[in-house]
């Protein structure tokens, strides 16, 4: 019975997961955990929001769903307009517990076609292609864990021959209700 109710659920994890848009890249190298992947350009939602990594997860990630689900006006100026969520959700760390947040958002649209933010706290910008330098890793994803992966990219990066070129950013790809070893999450850094 365990084993079934066990299988169910991640059944409908993979399914909830597959149903949401990630951003499209290419796999440049894989080793274990670590990949480098090149990047297309993408439209971000973005805040920058305060706190330790928990309390600014959950700010940022309000004033952000607040903007896709309708906290927004259309470009045709009739209302509001739900954007659909994308994954992963991705927290940059700046200085002195400032963080910033972004969605990705859906590729069927342009930063002309985009509903514009009503909080001005919510910015809309395109990032251009880039190549990122990743570890997975499943669980939560804690400031110690955190760490600790990036501390395991940044060796891999030096083994591998390639430098960063900015800060780390943390990617979670699954709701909080999923099972912690269901979890799907990353550490990016860009590169040179």
């Amino acid at each position: 019975m365990r084993r079934a109710a066990l299988a169910l659920m991640t059944a409908l994890a993979a399914q909830t997961a597959s149903a949401i848009e990630e951003p499209r890249f290419e796999t440049l190298r894989r080793s274990g955990d670590f990949e480098l992947r090149r990047y297309a350009p993408m439209i971000v939602a973005e805040t920058f929001v305060q706190g330790d990594l928990s309390e600014a997860s959950g700010d940022g990630f309000r004033v952000i769903a607040g903007y896709i689900f309708g906290n927004n006006v259309s470009v045709r100026g009739d209302g509001n307009e739900k954007v659909a969520m994308t994954a992963p959700v991705t927290m940059e760390a700046g200085a002195t517990e400032r963080y910033r947040m972004h969605f990705v958002m859906p590729s069927a649209y342009t930063l002309e076609t985009l509903p514009r933010p009503r909080d001005a706290r919510v910015r809309l910008r395109e990032l251009p292609a880039r190549q990122m330098a990743v570890v997975r890793f499943s669980g939560f994803a804690g400031e110690d864990k955190v760490r600790e992966r990036t501390n395991e990219l940044l060796e891999w990066l030096r083994t591998e021959g390639l430098k960063p070129a900015g800060t780390p950013q943390l990617a979670r790809y699954d709701p909080p209700w999923t099972l912690p070893f269901l979890r799907r999450n990353e550490v990016m850094l860009p590169l040179d």
